[in-house]
């Protein structure tokens, strides 16, 4: 992908990546059912905590100059790197933009990584798998866990790997 870039999204990139985040909260409530609130937004804790919160950081993926996407990482403070948050919008898919974005945010802070996803998210089950072939052959491995204090939803798988 010779015309992706991906940064470190400042306070000014703030109101593209929240555009962002209503079409990858969008994009999830058909696998999770969730709503929009009242005024037409999704919840944005995550959101916040990754422009406002130590230990957090937010990057934003450009192609061409344009915003296709976003990660959020936590975890940055301690043993294991959380890629909380991750999307590509519909039309940058399927061009190997998610994997090279992967990596460039992963091989900014080596060490060991984790991410989360859940099983009825076909795309996302077989995105995930894929990315972790490429950063970790051999290496990565699958495991689910419960979502913690929400036993009444379905565990989420979780994928962990080193760099």
């Amino acid at each position: 992908m010779s015309d992706l870039s991906v940064r470190t999204a400042t306070a000014q990139d703030r109101p593209a990546v929240e555009r962002l985040w209503l079409m990858f909260r969008h994009d999830l409530s058909g696998h999770t059912g969730v709503l929009p609130g009242p005024d037409g937004t999704f919840r944005s804790e995550r959101l916040d905590s990754a422009f406002t919160e130590a230990g957090w950081a937010p990057y934003l993926f450009l192609r061409a100059g344009r915003p296709v996407g976003f990660a959020f990482v936590r975890g940055l403070e301690g043993p294991t790197r959380v890629l909380n948050s991750f999307f590509v919008v519909r039309g940058a898919r399927r061009e190997g933009i998610g994997v090279t974005a992967v990596r460039d945010v992963v091989h900014r802070h080596p060490g060991p990584w984790e991410v989360a996803f859940q099983y009825g998210n076909e795309p996302a089950v077989r995105f995930w798998r894929h990315a972790a072939a490429q950063l970790a052959p051999h290496t990565w491995s699958e495991e689910t866990r419960p979502v913690p204090d929400r036993p009444d939803l379905a565990p989420d798988a979780w994928i962990s790997f080193a760099i």
